[in-house]
């Protein structure tokens, strides 16, 4: 099957007069499962819609939105895989020099806020014609949300991109069910009766029974009022108990229906066994190729979903918290094609998902009464009612292993070590040490500070540090040099400078020097956002420190490295700050030494490891 047809003349050579739909998108055009806008066109296609890809449109004028003609039906808009925000800003608000969804990594191919953009485009171009948004950018500022980018309360991007429904969540039973109605002519009269979606009516229509949330109006006023819209936001993505959430805007009534049903595991199948040219589009050759599909083209996605929900991820908001896996034979079917293309290398790079490890509901429960509100699987310790069982995600990757030219199968899209630690077979940690391991293996502790670590929602530390225990030994016996490498996060909302500081003490003694750290980035629809922006709790109203002042978050970063002699000034103004000069010193607990008579800073010598080793290294030495 042909890629999409991104051209009047390629519509024309099928012999349409007309796209019944034109899907406009932030990123390149990869027709691959690993990108959104191909699954949902691709199910659009399956359904039998002609539909037309319009990629990166230059948006400075409407010629490009109209280069189909009127599509018969409207528009699907999506910003792309990620925010165009995020895809454009570091979290310290520098320009970004590469953007990996677009040709070549360059920057440049799509505006600021691309939905809102490109909905006005359109707007301009064919006035009242439906426009529907979905995607990560529309789906997570679904709500009036906080931006971090103009530092204040934006209303639903629905309003400001005067779509008519926004299609939220994992989209391929809504836009289907958007798709017939426009096809029939009973759009707004359909919306009502579709999960998953969002649309505004005037005040006096407001549908009765539903959950409010305090007003676009009061959240933007009150930080307590954001932090109580926050939860009721949070607590009603359920697809089983979740009620219908209305938010008022002036006049104007935002309704979001219940989240879609999750797809059953046949219809999952299907979706991905849809004809995609698993590629980019050749238009993108000149550039390169584009460098996001470079990283997933030898990976397959068996899961969706995450009942982890930590705070600071959009994961849960966006794809739910339940979990949906393929069969096994689906994951199969798709390795063995891969290992049917001519640069198949014998290396299949990821058997993952939003958490790899995940194959099940976290309980039987959740069948009769969905998933508990305000209390999280994991954290900050696992739940009673946890079920842990590995059993068939080591099944999978065991099957996927014996494919014929497969040579090593990794698991690079990160695994829960928290919920590895609550299994009571070892079973599938010693063979995740054995066989999919590159070398390193990435998991999130994130920080050490139990305080820092509830406000993430995250595991304390204790259960890492008897994960790194348990790995190493595994590691030994299986003769392997193999390497850890935690995520860690600095400022996040409830991180002190005596947080951060405890957190490099922690590094020091486990002998971590990590080459990068990130920086908490307030993203849309992320409770950890909420939290940043109001300085509460979302579900104890209590008060959250935040660091927002640069130079303080400058100085929690340049502690998580404080062995880098370019950080050293910043770590000695971070420990007199805390009050902690006694780790300015010689002794072997200091962080750094005292400053040189000369006034030039003492030397510590720089990382040369990204985290943990296995002893056999040191052996090596000797």
């Amino acid at each position: 099957m042909p890629f999409l047809p991104v051209t009047k003349e390629e519509c024309k050579a099928l012999g349409w007069e007309q796209p019944d739909f034109v899907y406009v998108c932030g990123d390149a055009y990869v027709d691959h499962p690993s990108f959104g806008a191909a699954i949902i066109t691709r199910v659009l296609e399956a359904a039998g819609y002609k539909v037309a890809f319009l990629a990166q449109p230059d948006w400075r004028s409407k010629n490009d939105f109209m280069k189909f003609g009127r599509p018969k039906f409207g528009f699907f808009v999506s910003g792309g895989n990620i925010d165009s925000m995020v895809a454009h800003y570091t979290v310290a608000g520098k320009k970004r020099g590469e953007d990996l969804y677009s040709p070549g990594g360059k920057t440049g191919f799509r505006p600021d806020r691309a939905v809102i953009v490109y909905c006005n485009r359109i707007r301009e171009a064919y006035g009242n014609i439906p426009v529907v948004i979905g995607g990560l950018e529309a789906s997570l500022r679904r709500f009036a949300h906080y931006d971090y980018w103009d530092d204040r309360v934006r209303r639903s991007i629905l309003f400001d991109s005067s779509a008519d429904v926004i299609s939220y969540g994992m989209g391929e039973r809504s836009v289907v069910e958007i798709a017939d109605a426009l096809s029939k002519g009973l759009f707004y009269e359909s919306l009502r009766d579709i999960r998953g979606i969002c649309y505004a009516v005037d005040v006096t229509e407001t549908p009765y029974g539903a959950k409010e949330c305090p007003s676009f109006e009061n959240v933007g006023k009150s930080p307590k009022e954001y932090a109580v819209a926050c939860r009721i936001q949070q607590d009603e993505q359920d697809f089983f108990r979740g009620k219908t959430v209305i938010q008022r805007h002036g006049g104007k009534m935002l309704v979001q229906n219940p989240p879609a049903l999750p797809l059953e595991q046949d219809l999952l199948d299907k979706v991905y066994s849809l004809p995609y040219m698993r590629a980019y589009h050749p238009m993108y050759e000149e550039y390169g190729g584009v460098p996001a599909f470079k990283e997933v083209k030898f990976s397959v996605t068996h899961n969706r979903g995450c009942f982890g929900a930590c705070n600071f991820c959009s994961i849960a908001f966006h794809q739910g918290r339940y979990i949906t896996a393929r069969s096994k034979e689906s994951v199969l079917k798709e390795v063995e094609m891969l290992t049917s293309q001519p640069d198949f290398k014998g290396y299949i790079h990821d058997i993952g998902g939003p958490t790899a490890n995940f194959r099940h509901p976290s309980c039987e429960g959740q069948e009769e009464r969905g998933l508990c509100k305000g209390k999280k699987c994991l954290a900050p310790v696992a739940c009673k009612n946890l079920n842990c069982d590995e059993s068939e995600y080591l099944d999978l990757l065991r099957s996927v292993r014996n494919v014929p030219k497969v040579k090593k199968v990794f698991v690079r899209s990160g695994i829960r070590f928290d919920y590895v630690m609550q299994d009571r077979s070892d079973e599938f940690m010693r063979e995740l040490v054995a066989y999919h391991v590159s070398g390193q293996l990435k998991v999130a502790p994130e920080h050490c500070s139990a305080a820092v670590l509830d406000k993430m929602g995250k595991p304390h530390i204790e259960q890492f540090l008897e994960f790194k225990k348990k790995y190493f030994e595994l590691s030994e016996k299986e003769k392997k040099e193999q390497y850890l490498v935690p995520y860690l996060m600095s400022s996040h909302p409830g991180s002190s400078l005596k947080n951060a500081v405890e957190l490099a003490l922690f590094l020091k003694k486990e002998k971590l020097r990590p080459e990068q750290v990130q920086d908490f980035y307030p993203t849309p629809g992320t409770v950890s956002t909420a939290m940043y922006y109001t300085g509460l709790d979302p579900y104890t109203l209590e008060k959250v420190y935040v660091a927002k002042d640069p130079h303080e978050k400058a100085l929690q970063r340049a502690l998580l490295q404080y062995f880098n002699p370019k950080n050293r000034n910043l770590v000695e103004e971070a420990l007199r700050k805390a009050g902690r000069q006694d780790l300015i010193g010689y002794s072997e607990k200091c962080l750094i030494r005292p400053s040189a008579k000369s006034g030039r800073a003492a030397e510590n010598r720089p990382a040369k490891v990204m985290g943990y080793a296995n002893k056999n290294r040191a052996k090596k030495k000797k």
